[in-house]
């Protein structure tokens, strides 16, 4: 079975001139990340493997570093391009009631026995992450994705339990 890869992150940058990386990821990622050895950068359709020396972070971003990207030249070939690890690798680092983003998209959405709507997208806006549920219409309503709103997932048969407090579907 080909590996599937999960977006981890974008290399905004070069840092310095000794091949670093500025770092851009999702808030309070910073564990997973300090624990990865290899990422994987893709060119041209071809998931290429970059060896993590060592990862910092500042307030605004990472500051990354690879084995063999010794120099502010080799470093920029990477500019703008966004790293992945495999699929097996995201998984084992996410907690009890984290989900990757493609298992949620598709789920239906389910009010106690009344189906409300299904899950298109998935987005962050800071303080959480957000379900964009599409209803009947072709509205689309965001969703958080906290528990007192979330009551249950059930990735194996497709669907999500909401609390529909009122204002949150309409």
């Amino acid at each position: 079975m080909k590996n599937k890869f999960i977006s981890i992150g974008k290399i905004l940058n070069f840092h310095g001139v000794q091949g670093e990386a500025k770092l851009g990821y999702s808030k309070n990622r910073e564990d997973f990340l300090s624990e990865l050895k290899k990422v994987y950068v893709q060119i041209d359709n071809e998931y290429i493997p970059l060896e993590v020396i060592r990862i910092r972070f500042t307030p605004k971003c990472g500051i990354i570093k690879f084995k063999g990207i010794d120099s502010l030249n080799d470093i920029l070939a990477y500019k703008n391009k966004l790293l992945f690890v495999e699929e097996s690798t995201a998984r084992e680092h996410l907690d009890n009631d984290e989900y990757l983003i493609d298992e949620l998209v598709g789920l239906e959405v389910f009010d106690g026995d009344k189906k409300v709507g299904s899950v298109v997208g998935v987005s962050n806006n800071g303080a959480s992450d957000l379900l964009s549920v599409k209803t009947g219409g072709e509205e689309v309503h965001l969703v958080p994705f906290v528990k007192a709103i979330v009551l249950s997932v059930d990735i194996k048969n497709r669907k999500i339990q909401i609390n529909n407090i009122e204002g949150l579907l309409s």
